[in-house]
């Protein structure tokens, strides 16, 4: 497993995520996540799962299907680049996404469910790769990044969004 990726090996929106990310190794930083994300997200109540903090913004439970979507969006990207896909890969509408969601006409159990499958997925995924596959470098939202790259942004992505349900929606 690769160790965090160098700034010049993802774009720059993305540094806040990799950022976030304290193992320097990625296996390690998948390890370590687990536990936190089912302590996490457990603790939260259907009840409270429904709350917005602000009109317009998300609820908690459009917020982890963002979380879900982006990680099988990231994931589509690294399986991608590892296997030499040449054409550039597509951005995403992340408010459109999440208005399409209907995350909140289903249970937050059944929202932390699937978003716990598809993180084993991506451990899989990111355990499959060889060490050339994380060094592949591909285009997405016309940027370059490299598979490893991706797997620090996938772990980011979620502590960003941790520290926002905290901040604004559970303090």
């Amino acid at each position: 497993m690769p160790t965090k990726p160098s700034p010049e090996t993802y774009f720059a929106y993305f540094k806040r995520y990799v950022d976030q990310v304290p193992e320097e190794d990625l296996a390690t930083a998948f390890s370590n996540q687990l536990p936190i994300i089912k302590d996490f997200l457990n603790a939260i109540t259907e009840e409270k799962s429904t709350y917005a903090y602000a009109p317009g913004k998300w609820t908690l439970k459009e917020l982890l299907q963002h979380i879900t979507d982006t990680e099988r969006i990231f994931n589509y990207r690294a399986l991608a680049i590892a296997r030499k896909e040449a054409a550039p890969l597509p951005g995403f509408d992340e408010d459109s996404y999440a208005a399409n969601s209907n995350a909140n006409s289903r249970s937050w159990q059944k929202l932390v469910d699937e978003f716990l499958v598809v993180r084993q997925s991506t451990w899989f995924l990111y355990d499959s790769f060889t060490d050339d596959m994380f060094a592949s470098a591909g285009i997405a939202s016309n940027n370059p990044l490299t598979v490893a790259s991706l797997g620090f942004t996938t772990l980011g992505h979620f502590y960003h969004h941790k520290k926002v349900m905290e901040e604004r929606y559970l303090s």
